[in-house]
């Protein structure tokens, strides 16, 4: 099994006010993977990330990025990274190639114009290539700083919320562009609140919420293991209270008494469901529809966070 290309231990951040924003965090991210790490806002993923790229100094932990210590090897361990920031902060009167190439040369990487092509392309850059930054739109801005985060081949990428205020086509392009990115073996880090994008993305996902990382495990995992099933009986009759002889299964009353909704573990050997249906017929409890739904990530995120609180 090779090493993790990179590696987190007790990495915390206390500012001199006394607030801690993160609480020792631990967290090993595999060549290659796509990690989603997802939390609402202000959890402190962003703040994790900037410890990561040397932007802001933890108030303890070792951070090593490819074998690189990024406290005192910082120089080589942040040429192996690439980030896109929440903010749309370039320079307003450079052209897009202009700028893209000048960051790509900031790593000591030559003007490799090839390159710089392709990924300008890829983003649907390229005609755009000689126009100033102020010219652009919000969405193609975005675009640029996604090309500067990668215009030094770097082999771990940071996308801190990517999408959001963003346009579907450049959602589309972005999502094309980590596929293509990782088939290459480029190891990709999201931080989001849109959990349909780690749902969607992400081979792992870690929850994080008031600094502190509740959770990190596959996706598929989390889902076998956290999963609900829900089935929802639409109603002949309007019901008020749940009868005493369905007391023993998991049931509520929904949408103003007209839906009777049934929740569970979708692993377990025996539902319940058949046994359900037998005491509403016997109840004289008649339904003229049924559907099921599995719970998504964001069910599961909001059952942890108010678990956690």
């Amino acid at each position: 099994m090779t090493d993790p290309i990179l590696r987190i231990a007790g990495v915390s951040k206390t500012y001199k006010s006394g607030t801690t924003a993160l609480h020792s965090v631990d967290l090993d991210i595999d060549r290659g993977e796509i990690f989603a790490l997802l939390g609402p806002n202000g959890a402190g993923k962003t703040t994790l990330i900037s410890i990561v790229c040397g932007i802001v100094t933890p108030s303890t932990g070792t951070i090593s990025v490819d074998g690189h210590d990024a406290l005192t090897d910082y120089k080589a361990a942040r040429s192996r990274i690439g980030l896109v920031p929440q903010e749309l902060s370039t320079d307003q009167f450079e052209t897009v190639l202009a700028t893209v190439t000048f960051s790509r040369r900031l790593f000591g990487r030559s003007g490799h114009s090839a390159y710089i092509e392709e990924l300008l392309r890829d983003l649907s850059l390229w005609d755009k290539r000689d126009t100033k930054i102020m010219g652009l739109s919000g969405g193609m801005k975005r675009r640029v700083l996604i090309a500067k985060a990668l215009s030094h081949e770097p082999d771990i990428l940071f996308l801190d919320e990517p999408t959001a205020g963003v346009d579907v086509a450049l959602r589309r392009d972005m999502w094309k562009l980590v596929h293509k990115l990782r088939a290459r073996g480029v190891t990709i880090i999201l931080t989001t609140h849109y959990i349909e994008e780690a749902q969607e993305m992400a081979d792992r996902v870690g929850v994080i919420t008031g600094g502190k990382l509740l959770l990190v495990d596959r996706k598929d995992a989390l889902m076998k293991k956290l999963g609900k099933r829900e089935v929802d009986l639409k109603l002949a009759e309007p019901m008020a209270a749940v009868p005493d002889a369905l007391s023993r299964w998991n049931l509520t009353i929904a949408d103003d008494g007209r839906r009777l909704r049934y929740v569970f573990d979708a692993e377990a050997e025996e539902t319940g469901i058949p046994a359900l249906l037998t005491a509403l017929s016997g109840a004289g409890i008649a339904f003229t529809d049924l559907e099921t739904r599995k719970s998504s990530l964001e069910d599961i995120f909001v059952d942890l966070v108010r678990e956690k609180k």
